[in-house]
């Protein structure tokens, strides 16, 4: 069994709708992170940087306990614990790598500044929502090209690179953008939604 600490946020989204694609049964350990519930002591022991999600094993390694902090590092775990959605043939491997690392260092940073200074920043700066509105889109225009000619993002197949992927491309009205500005990408965004398993994996927790 895992238990999973998260809360409805595009990082928290990755591995609920991993877990759903898998089939792995897990508990839902709801962490409100706007009553400053990642800062209990408790869960500081899971995750040390005081960020979800998180997940604990109780069935990892040697059929010990594990637990897992970072999206990336959680889907890599649960990828390689079931043999799923990450091939081992080295170039299918490290192609799922690369688009992975470029949610991790591109999508999920930038996106996540544009939604603070567009949506919660506590006064509007025109600036910076032009900066991370603008990065935005040119990170949109990346994965349009990239799915112009591939179904999925990477290793011609759905991945954990699209798992990674989605949860933020799904706010894109927070970030300022118009999937019909980007036709390929809403092309995949919809082929995303249709997965059963992202339904449900959205409706947690």
């Amino acid at each position: 069994m895992i238990d999973f600490y998260t809360w409805g946020t595009p990082n928290g989204r990755k591995v609920s709708v991993m877990l759903e694609e898998l089939g792995l049964p897990y508990n839902v350990f709801p962490i409100n992170i706007m009553k400053d519930e990642q800062f209990d002591p408790d869960f500081l022991k899971i995750s040390p940087n005081n960020k979800i999600p998180a997940i604990v094993d109780h069935e990892g390694p040697n059929g010990e306990p594990i637990s897992v902090f970072e999206t990336g590092a959680i889907l890599i775990y649960l990828a390689d614990k079931t043999d799923r959605f990450l091939p081992k043939e080295p170039k299918a491997y490290y192609d799922v790598m690369q688009w992975l690392m470029f949610q991790m260092g591109g999508v999920g940073p930038m996106l996540g500044q544009a939604h603070h200074f567009r949506r919660f920043a506590p006064e509007q700066i025109p600036y910076a929502v032009d900066r991370y509105t603008n990065e935005t889109a040119r990170l949109y225009g990346v994965i349009d090209r990239q799915v112009a000619d591939h179904e999925w993002l990477a290793a011609d197949d759905y991945t954990i690179a699209d798992i990674a992927t989605f949860p933020w491309i799904a706010r894109h009205e927070w970030q300022g953008q118009n999937l019909d500005d980007f036709p390929n990408l809403k092309r995949w965004y919809d082929a995303n939604w249709a997965r059963p398993a992202v339904q449900k994996g959205f409706e947690v927790p």
